[in-house]
């Protein structure tokens, strides 16, 4: 028998969920979410947030955290964090996703929530958290010291998705640690207390990784990714400042020709074509014709997004509200999960 904790046996879990949710939608809750330190890019979009749109649109219930405390797990300062929120409030809605389907919240609105750590913390192991390569990859990633949040970041985010009873989480085969993480601390408080959480899988998305502009890792600090919120003309500056190579033959090969290749995977998610199809089009067309296609193709896919976000700007007011209801609902939420955790361990007093 496969391990339990093997990619190949949570590969097999997520495809046989993945038949089942258009049978039996009503079976999953899904948790996902993300970090508030700058703007929804691109690769937001294909990689988590249209298959956020999917489950919702399937009828499973979805809930949406923004996870505004797991921002100083590697940065000291919250400056921007306000602004960030809503304007990741913005971006969802203008996205697809409705509130009122999904409950959109932030962790530092939640206290119940939040208190879960410390039973949570009690059922792991220092070495269970040092092992994390996640953790490992953050820390190297930010050049910080091993703080007791970033440690203890896979705790939290078993908070995040065991709160609202989670058993689906969207995810990337890099964070299934998460996830078996979470698994094994919703195990062992069912096995010492009584059942009280469910089983978590993960839901492995088939997007790829897709690059940034210029071939690196897509990513704000690189400045080489597209923002859901940008103008027209600031898409437009980004892709012709982005570097290709002297060759002005266009062809499709990501290991000698980065850049050029990131281009044209970028054209391609958004079109719907092959790399290599539109590289023979452009041909000897060069750069300047790879970037005025790559420019045309992604302000047309995201130009009704834009449009909506556009319209939804006018409105703070109901961005707020949106925000202040989803916390509302959660809290919701976490005190009865809250309730249920203190009545299995015999704390209600």
């Amino acid at each position: 028998m496969p391990n339990e904790r093997s990619y190949e046996a949570a590969l097999r879990r997520s495809n046989q969920i993945q038949a089942d949710l258009p049978e039996h939608p009503e079976k999953y809750v899904m948790l996902t979410g993300d970090r508030p330190t700058g703007r929804l890019h691109f690769g937001h979009y294909f990689g988590t947030l249209v298959e956020r749109v999917r489950l919702q649109e399937l009828g499973v219930k979805t809930n949406i955290i923004i996870a505004d405390y797991q921002v100083i797990t590697d940065r000291d300062t919250t400056e921007h964090i306000a602004d960030n929120v809503h304007n990741m409030v913005l971006d969802y809605l203008a996205c697809g996703i409705d509130p009122e389907k999904t409950m959109i919240f932030n962790h530092s609105a939640v206290p119940a929530l939040n208190q879960l750590m410390l039973p949570f913390l009690s059922l792991v192991s220092e070495s269970e958290l040092q092992r994390n390569p996640t953790v490992k990859a953050e820390q190297e990633a930010s050049g910080h010291a091993l703080t007791g949040l970033l440690l203890t970041y896979p705790v939290h985010q078993a908070c995040d998705i065991l709160f609202c009873k989670g058993n689906i989480v969207p995810v990337g085969r890099d964070q299934l640690p998460h996830i078996e993480q979470t698994r094994l601390i919703a195990r062992r408080f069912n096995k010492r207390f009584g059942k009280v959480f469910p089983d978590v899988d993960g839901l492995l998305t088939s997007t790829p990784l897709l690059p940034g502009l210029d071939g690196r890792k897509m990513s704000k600090s690189y400045g080489n990714a597209i923002a859901i919120s940008m103008t027209e003309g600031e898409t437009a500056k980004l892709i012709r400042k982005s570097k290709t190579d002297g060759d002005r033959n266009i062809t499709f090969d990501p290991e000698n020709r980065p850049g050029v290749s990131a281009l044209l995977t970028t054209a391609a998610t958004v079109t719907g074509r092959a790399p290599v199809d539109i590289a023979t089009e452009i041909g000897m067309g060069g750069a300047g014709q790879l970037k005025r296609y790559v420019t045309e193709s992604v302000n047309e896919y995201f130009a009704p997004i834009r449009e909506r976000r556009r319209e939804l700007e006018k409105d703070g007011d109901y961005i707020h509200d949106v925000l202040a209801e989803g916390n509302r609902r959660a809290n919701e939420v976490a005190n009865a999960t809250l309730d249920e955790v203190r009545e299995a361990m015999g704390m209600v007093y």
